[in-house]
C-alpha cells in the first residue's frame, strides 16, 4: 500500500512555490532594479528572470521543486550569485539570503563595454536595434537607422516603408501609434536625430493586445528617457556632432536624470542642421509611331532642416505597489525647400518640342507635442496589476509651395508668360487616446490580461490654390479644398496564456469599433463609415531543451486609409505630375500565420505566410500628357517570408549580426481593365561586424543590400549601402568620440519601371547618402547609473507597460 500511495503522490503535478529575496550593497543599502536569474545548480541554466523593485526585494512565482541559485547583476556592481539552495515539494514558500553587491568603481568602464549589447539584437518576441550602441548611426536621422534595420525597406522617393516585404507597417514612438500618414511618418522620422533615439523594436506578429493596426507588423521607437536606476543624484550625457556630405550639418543634444527620493526626473532635448540634396530623373513616353511623345523630367531638390526634439517627465513612487508618471515630448522642425523639376518635351524623331520648368519654393514648418499621464499599481505577490494610460497629443504642419513655371520652345525661347501660382495646405492632427490594462496571474501558471481603449482623432486639411493675376492671387476651384476627417476607434481585448514544462499557449481576441467620417467641405461631399472586425490571435510555444525552441502564430489585422489618402484634393508637382486622394479607399485585412526556430536565444528562422485583402496601393494612371498619382484598393496579395538571423564570433574581438529576408510578393488583382498579377521573389540582407580593438578603440562595419522587388504596379532595382564607423572612449571613459561615414561607396541609388496600362515610366532617384559625420559624447554626474536600455532585459514579458 505504502508503495502504490508513493506512485500516486509522484503521479500528480508538483506544486509550485514562490522564492523571494532582496539585494543590498555593502553598507546594507537595497539596491534598486538589480536583473535577478534564478538558474539550476547543476548545469546553470536558465529557469526564470525578473526585475527588481525600488527597495531592492524581488519575488519569483510559480517555481516547480529543484536545487537552484540565485544571481544578481547591477552596472556599477560585481555581479555575486547566491549558494545552492533546494525547494522541495511540499514548500510553498522559501527566502533566499540577502545578496550582497560590491562597488566596482575601478572596473566600471571595462563593465560598461564588456556588457553592451549588440546594434542588432534578436529577442524571442521581437528584433531591438540598439540604437544608442551603434557606431554608424551616430549623428544620423531615425530614418537612417530603420533603414539599416534587418528586414526594412525604406523608399525615399514616394516616402514609403515597408517589412519584410509588405506595406502597411504600424509606426509606434515611446509605444504609442503616431496616427499620420505614411508621408508624415516618413518626414517625422526624417526630422527626428537618432541621438533622441534609444531603441527601435520590430514585431513582427504582435498579440491582441496590441493595436490591430499594421497588417505588416509593428515598428516601435523608443526615445532616450534616462534612467529609473539612478541611487541617488543627478546623472546625464551631452553630445555635439558635425558631418558633410553635398552640405554641412550638425546637431548637439543634453539628457539629465535626476532622482531624488520618491521622484525619478529625466528630460532631453536635441538640436539638429541639416543641408540636403536630392535628384529625380524620370522619363515618361505615351502615344505610339508618329504621335509618340517623350517627358524627361530633371528633378533637383535642395531642401534645409532646423529641428528641434525635447522630452520631459517624471515618476513618482507612491508606495512599493504604485507608480505614477507623466511625460511629455515635441519636435518643431522649420524646413524649406527648393524643388527644381525641368521637362523636356521631344516628339517621335527625339527632337527636343518643348522646355516647362516649374521652380518650387516650399516651406513645411512642423510642430509636433504629446503628453502621457500614467498609472501602475501592482495588487499582490501574485503580479496581479492595473495600468492606466491617457493621452494627448497635436500635429500642426503649415506648408506653402510658391510656384514659378516657365515655357521655352525647342530654341529656349519663351513661348508665353510666366505663371506664377501658390498652394498653402495648413494642416492640424488632434488626437486624444485612454487605455487599460489589467494582469491577472493564477498560481498554476494560468494568466488572463485584459484592457480596453478608445481614441478620438480629428484632422483639418485646408488646401488654397491660387495663381497670380493683376489682382492678386486668384482661387482654383478645381485644386482649392477643405477636408474635414474624423475618427473613433474603441477597443477590448481579452488574453489568457498557460505555461507547462516545454509548452506554453497563448490565445486572445480583440474587437474594435470604427467610425470614420470625411468631409470634403469644397466639394461637398461626406463619406461615412462604421465597422466592428474581431482580431484574433493565437501563440504555442514548444521548448525542446534549453538550446532549441519552436513558435507558432496567428493573428489577423487591419489597415486603415489615412485621412492623406482619402483627401480627395489635388497636390501639383509640375505641369505634368499630380497626385490626388481617394475617399472611397477601404481598409486592407491581412490573415498571418508563421512559424519559427531559435536556437540558444540568439538564431532564429522563421517562414511566415500572409495573405492580404483590399491591398491598400499606389498606383500611376496616364491621362494624355499628364501622370496621375493616386490609392486604390487591389483584390489581393499573398506573401511568404522566410527570414534568418544568427550572430557569429569570428575571434574575441570580432564579432558578426546577419540578417536575412527572402520573400515572394503575388499580387492578384484587375485595374484598369487589365490583369495585375505581378509576382517576384526578393530578399533584404544586412550585416554588422564589430570590432573592438586595443587602447579604447571600436570599429563597425554595416551594410543592407535590398535586391530587385515589386510594388503595385511598379519594378524596382537592387540598392544597397555600406557603412564604416570608428569609435573611442576617452577621459576615464567618461567620454566617447565616433567617427562615420555612411554610404561610403556612393553606390544607393532607387531605380525602377511602370509599364502597364498606358503608363511607360523608368526613373532614377538619388539622395545624398555619402555623409561622414563626427560626434562626441560626454557622460556626466553620478556614474553608478545603469542605463535604461540595459533594464529592458531579454527575461521581461513583451507584455510590460512600454513608457
Amino acid at each position: 500500500m505504502s508503495t502504490l500511495l508513493s506512485i500516486s503522490s509522484y503521479s500528480q503535478s508538483p506544486v509550485r512555490a514562490t522564492i523571494r529575496g532582496s539585494i543590498h550593497t555593502a553598507t546594507d543599502k537595497p539596491l534598486e532594479f538589480a536583473t535577478l536569474m534564478l538558474v539550476k545548480a547543476s548545469d546553470s541554466t536558465l529557469v526564470k528572470g525578473t526585475i527588481g523593485d525600488a527597495e531592492g526585494h524581488y519575488v519569483f512565482e510559480n517555481i516547480t521543486p529543484g536545487t537552484y541559485r540565485v544571481s544578481a547583476q547591477v552596472v556599477g556592481f560585481q555581479k555575486n550569485t547566491s549558494r545552492p539552495f533546494t525547494l522541495t515539494p511540499d514548500q510553498q514558500q522559501l527566502t533566499v539570503p540577502t545578496l550582497v553587491l560590491l562597488q566596482a568603481t575601478k572596473t566600471l568602464g571595462e563593465v560598461t563595454v564588456t556588457g553592451q549589447k549588440p546594434f542588432i539584437e534578436q529577442l524571442p518576441d521581437k528584433t531591438v536595434v540598439n540604437v544608442e550602441n551603434s557606431i554608424v548611426s551616430a549623428g544620423g536621422t531615425a530614418l537612417d537607422v530603420l533603414e539599416k534595420s534587418p528586414g526594412v525597406v525604406v523608399d525615399n522617393q514616394n516616402d514609403r516603408i515597408s517589412f519584410k516585404g509588405r506595406e502597411g507597417v504600424l509606426i509606434m514612438i515611446d509605444g504609442k501609434p503616431t496616427y499620420l500618414s505614411a508621408q508624415e511618418v516618413v518626414n517625422l522620422l526624417r526630422n527626428t536625430p537618432s541621438n533622441s533615439v534609444q531603441t527601435i523594436e520590430l514585431i513582427t506578429n504582435p498579440s491582441s493586445k496590441y493595436d490591430a493596426a499594421g497588417n505588416a507588423g509593428i515598428i516601435n521607437i523608443r526615445l532616450k528617457r534616462g534612467s529609473r536606476n539612478l541611487t541617488g543624484g543627478t546623472a546625464g550625457s551631452a553630445t555635439f556632432g558635425a558631418g558633410y556630405g553635398r552640405y554641412p550639418k550638425a546637431s548637439a543634444g543634453v539628457t539629465v536624470n535626476h532622482k531624488s527620493g520618491n521622484w525619478n526626473l529625466f528630460g532631453n532635448y536635441n538640436y539638429d542642421y541639416r543641408k540636403r540634396y536630392g535628384s529625380v530623373d524620370a522619363l515618361r513616353r505615351f502615344g505610339s509611331g508618329d504621335s509618340m511623345t517623350t517627358v524627361n523630367n530633371l528633378g533637383t531638390r535642395t531642401s534645409t532642416e532646423r529641428v528641434h526634439t525635447f522630452k520631459v517627465g517624471a515618476d513618482y513612487t507612491l508606495s512599493r505597489k504604485t507608480t505614477l508618471g507623466f511625460m511629455a515630448n515635441g519636435l518643431i522642425n522649420e524646413s524649406q525647400a527648393e524643388i527644381d523639376n525641368k521637362n523636356l518635351i521631344y516628339d517621335a524623331t527625339s527632337q527636343l518640342q518643348q522646355t516647362v520648368t516649374m521652380i518650387n519654393t516650399s516651406t513645411r514648418p512642423m510642430q509636433r507635442l504629446s503628453a502621457n499621464a500614467n498609472l501602475k499599481h501592482t495588487f499582490d505577490t501574485l503580479g496581479r496589476e492595473l495600468t492606466v494610460d491617457v493621452d494627448y497629443a497635436q500635429v500642426h504642419v503649415n506648408g506653402q509651395d510658391n510656384m514659378q513655371t516657365r515655357y521655352l520652345n525647342g530654341q529656349q525661347e519663351e513661348i508665353q508668360p510666366t505663371l506664377l501660382q501658390r498652394n498653402q495646405t495648413p494642416s492640424d492632427i488632434l488626437i486624444r487616446a485612454a487605455k487599460l490594462d489589467y494582469v491577472q496571474p493564477f498560481t498554476n501558471g494560468i494568466k488572463l490580461e485584459t484592457g480596453g481603449k478608445v481614441s478620438y482623432v480629428t484632422s483639418d486639411n485646408d488646401v488654397r490654390f491660387g495663381t497670380l493675376t493683376e489682382g492678386g492671387y486668384v482661387p482654383d476651384p478645381q485644386r482649392t479644398n477643405h477636408f474635414l476627417y474624423k475618427e473613433t476607434i474603441g477597443a477590448g481585448y481579452l488574453n489568457g496564456s498557460r505555461n507547462w514544462t516545454k509548452w506554453s499557449l497563448q490565445a486572445g481576441l480583440r474587437m474594435e469599433y470604427t467610425r470614420s467620417i470625411g468631409n470634403s467641405v469644397t466639394l461637398q461631399k461626406v463619406v461615412d463609415r462604421s465597422y466592428l472586425n474581431a482580431f484574433p490571435s493565437l501563440f504555442v510555444t514548444f521548448k525542446a531543451s534549453p538550446n532549441h525552441q519552436w513558435t507558432s502564430s496567428y493573428s489577423r489585422r487591419i489597415d486603415r486609409p489615412s485621412y492623406q489618402d482619402l483627401n480627395p484634393f489635388i497636390y501639383v508637382m509640375d505641369p505634368y505630375t499630380y497626385a490626388q486622394g481617394n475617399p472611397f479607399l477601404r481598409p486592407q485585412y491581412t490573415n498571418a500565420l508563421q512559424l519559427g526556430y531559435t536556437y540558444k536565444n540568439e538564431t532564429s528562422v522563421s517562414l511566415g505566410y500572409n495573405h492580404t485583402t483590399d491591398v491598400i496601393t499606389g498606383v500611376n494612371e496616364q491621362e494624355g500628357q499628364v501622370l496621375k498619382t493616386t490609392t486604390v484598393n487591389l483584390a489581393a496579395l499573398d506573401n511568404v517570408v522566410l527570414s534568418l538571423s544568427s550572430p557569429l564570433k569570428l575571434a574575441p574581438w570580432w564579432t558578426v549580426r546577419q540578417t536575412a529576408d527572402i520573400f515572394l510578393n503575388a499580387y492578384n488583382a484587375e485595374y484598369l481593365g487589365q490583369r495585375l498579377d505581378y509576382r517576384r521573389v526578393s530578399a533584404n540582407f544586412t550585416m554588422n561586424h564589430r570590432f573592438t580593438l586595443t587602447k579604447g578603440f571600436t570599429a563597425e562595419l554595416s551594410g543592407w543590400y535590398n535586391t530587385a522587388s515589386i510594388y503595385g504596379q511598379a519594378r524596382f532595382s537592387g540598392l544597397g549601402q555600406v557603412n564604416v564607423g570608428l569609435q573611442k572612449t576617452m577621459l576615464n571613459k567618461a567620454a566617447i568620440l565616433r567617427l562615420n561615414i555612411s554610404d561610403i561607396l556612393d553606390i544607393t541609388r532607387s531605380r525602377g519601371t511602370i509599364q502597364y496600362a498606358m503608363t511607360n515610366l523608368t526613373f532614377t532617384n538619388r539622395w545624398e547618402t555619402r555623409v561622414a559625420r563626427l560626434t562626441f559624447t560626454y557622460n556626466f554626474g553620478n556614474r553608478n547609473l545603469k542605463a535604461a536600455r540595459q533594464r529592458q532585459s531579454s527575461v521581461e514579458d513583451e507584455q510590460n507597460r512600454v513608457r
